[in-house]
């Protein structure tokens, strides 16, 4: 009875001793950070198994300390495996002609030529064609070569300056040899193309000098024959097409006689030529409109010069 007429009085937590309650409390509420960190962890490591080497990499990258020493490690590192040895070797092929001059590129050609001659064919295919200007263009070249091999001073026409200038006259006339027979029929097709050529050549043995000694000028002598028997060939070729008419519209003609006045008569064999050829022109015994003359290809002889 005494103990149901005096209970005993209840206790609130807030009047127990502060230490004594957050004993009691303390618990439960790092019960629950501890079991929010344990989802936590397996929440990461949930999404460190989904994920790729490649992202752990990064992420190691990003992690990584960024002191001075660690960046010249790496650094150098990277360095050593994309260096390379450098060493000496020879220049390639295209490198090495950029550094030759034309006529020592020449010189090399002609030598691979005469090593091999079986490539001599193979050139002269790639080679592009020359054409009449580029011909005139190295004649031309000669013949200054020629001029600036004259002495200064005293007799141009003598035996003295004869012999000075020989050389360059003999590489002109040999050059004038070669060319000449390019532009005739049949390796030239075109008698305009061979006609403008021999127009060029003639003009240019014209300019050649005189000498006082008579047999010096057995060279010009020379010259005048065989580019006359060019001039005949060609005009004869000219003439069995199209009833020469390009002889006649060229002005060919005109420029013939003018050819053989300058040579002083020595090309009347090219100005009878041309007169039968032309159409209207007739002589007793002979066709008109130049039809019928017969091809003489191998009356031309050049290289006497």
């Amino acid at each position: 009875m005494s103990t149901l007429l005096n209970p005993q009085p209840l206790l609130f937590p807030a009047q127990h001793n502060p230490q004594h309650t957050v004993s009691r409390l303390s618990p439960p509420r790092m019960t629950g950070r501890k079991r929010k960190a344990d989802n936590d962890d397996d929440l990461s490591m949930g999404r460190d198994r989904s994920r790729s080497p490649d992202d752990h990499d990064n992420d190691e990258h990003m992690n990584a300390p960024s002191s001075p020493s660690f960046d010249s490690r790496a650094l150098g590192r990277m360095t050593k495996r994309q260096r390379q040895t450098i060493t000496g070797r020879p220049l390639p092929l295209n490198r090495v002609l950029e550094t030759v001059d034309t006529n020592t590129l020449k010189s090399i050609l002609r030598e691979i030529c005469n090593r091999h001659p079986d490539l001599e064919h193979e050139v002269l295919t790639i080679a592009p064609r020359p054409t009449v200007a580029s011909a005139l263009g190295i004649l031309t070249g000669y013949e200054n070569t020629l001029r600036a091999a004259f002495p200064y001073g005293g007799n141009s026409e003598g035996d003295y300056a004869y012999y000075r200038v020989k050389g360059a006259l003999v590489e002109l006339l040999d050059a004038l040899s070669d060319y000449t027979p390019h532009f005739l029929p049949p390796n030239e097709s075109q008698p305009t193309n061979s006609l403008t050529f021999l127009d060029g050549a003639t003009d240019i043995i014209h300019r050649l000098p005189n000498w006082s000694t008579a047999m010096h000028n057995h060279h010009k002598q020379t010259a005048y024959e065989e580019i006359s028997k060019a001039w005949v060939l060609v005009i004869k070729e000219a003439a069995k097409r199209g009833a020469g008419v390009q002889l006649q519209y060229g002005d060919w003609d005109t420029k013939v006689a003018k050819h053989n006045e300058q040579s002083g008569g020595r090309m009347q064999a090219v100005v009878n030529e041309i007169k039968n050829s032309l159409p209207g022109a007739s002589e007793v015994g002979r066709p008109r409109f130049g039809m019928g003359f017969p091809m003489h290809s191998g009356g031309v002889s050049v290289r006497s010069w």
